[in-house]
């Protein structure tokens, strides 16, 4: 929220934002996105982001650009890149579906869970060893 908050003190036309969900709680990535989103609608503020949970982040765009071997590949507006289902299957892993941010954040944060709890079993058997 601080680097925000100091980004946006200089009144920017373009705003960059690069991986707001690494490292967040999803609760607190959440809320990032409502600012962002606030600060586009209220402000006319251009919002550049990049960010590797596609679905939020089709969620909260209004155009994307898929980039393949460091090139733009595809462009269209967000609704019509979560329906696009050869792009979804290949470069999403499956379907986007019309989830609310909130509910994507939720699959997020149970995903990082069993990865937490598959990391213990692993160090706890090894140590069992």
């Amino acid at each position: 929220m601080l680097t925000a908050g100091m980004a946006l003190m200089s009144s920017p036309k373009l705003l960059l934002v690069d991986e707001l969900s690494l490292g967040l709680a999803p609760k607190i990535v959440e809320q990032l996105f409502a600012v962002l989103r606030q600060v586009n609608q209220d402000l006319g503020m251009a919002i550049l982001l990049v960010e590797q949970f596609v679905p939020l982040a089709l969620a909260n765009t209004q155009r994307g650009y898929v980039l393949a071997k460091g090139e733009v590949a595809m462009t269209k507006p967000s609704s019509e890149l979560k329906e696009d289902s050869e792009l979804v299957a290949s470069y999403l892993g499956g379907t986007v579906g019309e989830q609310e941010p909130a509910e994507l954040l939720k699959g997020l944060a149970a995903g990082k869970d069993e990865i937490a709890t598959r990391e213990r079993g692993i160090a706890n058997a090894s140590a069992g060893t």
